[in-house]
């Protein structure tokens, strides 16, 4: 019987593992100021949307950490995020704020 609690914990593992990049990305946005709900729906968005290496380069704006949101203009905001020189990055962010905001 022991033996047949190894398979629930590899997949109980491997769900806390596909989490991670959304719980983090969630976790940042409401320290950068973001509501709660305005940061889960946006992490949701964007953790679906974008690679884990997106995700990570888009967590590395080391800039905005000592910043809150609610302090930058959004000029401000996306011209740090267009730094990362990644389209798809600059789509999904402003999309994911756009869609979340009217919700």
């Amino acid at each position: 019987m022991k033996l047949a609690v190894l398979p629930v914990l590899a997949a109980a593992l491997a769900l806390a593992g596909c989490a991670t990049p959304e719980t983090r990305l969630r976790t940042g946005l409401q320290n950068a100021g973001l509501s709660k709900a305005m940061s889960a729906c946006m992490a949701e968005r964007m953790a679906d949307r974008l690679s884990l290496l997106q995700l990570r380069r888009l967590a590395a704006l080391g800039s905005l950490k000592d910043k809150r949101v609610a302090d930058l203009t959004l000029d401000q905001f996306f011209r740090k995020v267009r730094a990362l020189k990644d389209p798809e990055i600059l789509a999904v962010s402003t999309s994911s704020a756009a869609v979340c905001a009217l919700r």
